[in-house]
């Protein structure tokens, strides 16, 4: 099944736009620029929209349990408190932090157990050069992949059961077994082909299916759980990055978009995008920190 009805969310020039995340608790999406390192804010219902610059890179930003955010910085992981008014102007300081030169933070998730899971890779993209690490409120680290080249997309099945995982450059979106914290089994449920761009950011909805953006592929694609694909999104900008269900009913998809790199971008490239009523979402677990 084809479906072609997004609207433009935000009209922007995000260099690297990525990270969409509905904050339930105050309503918000929250969505970053890596390369601009800039966190973004936009409600919805009343189209207010804030922009906090970070000091450097920015991979991902979460709500905490408590208040305020987790940022995957190019050095670590940040906690932002929130302030009485919803704007980013709280007070930041390091949760963990471990700058490794010639690297820096890229996508995270926040599993059901409130732990998050953080990706890096490095600038170069250089293969083996990037982790998966799981990062607990204490701010305590398990390095659970160390040889990730662009670690990219992490969800998990509505049961828990099981954590999608994508390292771009392989093609391909990973299904792991989950418990206790840990992964096993890792095999492919999917492979994106040649010429169909790589598989980026992605998100589980309430039926299972994995969403995937397509980084030079244009499009979001959804995956059934054994693997099929039953439907796709095309869009108008070569470089979509992640998907996201927001809203108070989780039924619309935003995608962010990126315009890094390309000579000439389409028009759109660096907007948020959505598509209304696209499906149903999961409630996402605030980061326990």
């Amino acid at each position: 099944m084809t479906t072609t009805s997004y609207e433009v969310a935000v009209r922007a020039e995000a260099e690297l736009g990525e990270g969409p995340t509905w904050d339930a608790a105050a309503g918000r999406l929250l969505w970053i620029d890596i390369l601009g390192s800039r966190v973004h804010t936009y409600d919805p219902a009343t189209g207010r929209r804030t922009v906090r610059r970070t000091e450097q890179h920015v991979g991902a930003v979460k709500p905490r349990a408590g208040g305020g955010l987790v940022l995957n910085l190019r050095d670590g992981i940040g906690l932002l408190d929130g302030d009485s008014d919803g704007d980013l102007d709280g007070g930041f300081r390091w949760l963990h932090h471990e700058p490794v030169p010639g690297r820096r933070a890229n996508d995270a998730a926040v599993a059901p157990d409130g732990t998050l899971w953080a990706g890096t890779m490095r600038y170069d993209e250089a293969p083996g050069g990037g982790t998966l690490s799981r990062i607990s409120g204490d701010g305590s680290v398990a390095v659970i992949l160390d040889d990730v080249a662009v670690s990219n997309g992490t969800g998990w099945s509505p049961d828990g059961r099981l954590m999608y995982y994508i390292d771009s450059p392989t093609r391909r979106i990973d299904v792991f077994d989950f418990a206790d914290g840990q992964v096993s089994g890792r095999r492919a449920l999917a492979e994106i082909e040649d010429g169909a761009g790589f598989p980026d950011g992605l998100t589980v909805d309430a039926e299972g299916c994995v969403w995937v953006a397509l980084w030079e592929g244009a499009a979001v694609r959804r995956y059934t759980p054994d693997g099929e694909l039953d439907r796709v999104i095309p869009l108008p900008v070569p470089r979509v990055t992640a998907c996201a269900f927001a809203g108070p009913d989780l039924t619309d998809l935003y995608i962010t978009t990126a315009r890094v790199g390309l000579a000439s971008p389409p028009p759109l490239s660096g907007s948020l995008l959505v598509v209304p009523g696209a499906g149903k979402g999961l409630a996402q677990p605030a980061f326990a920190g």
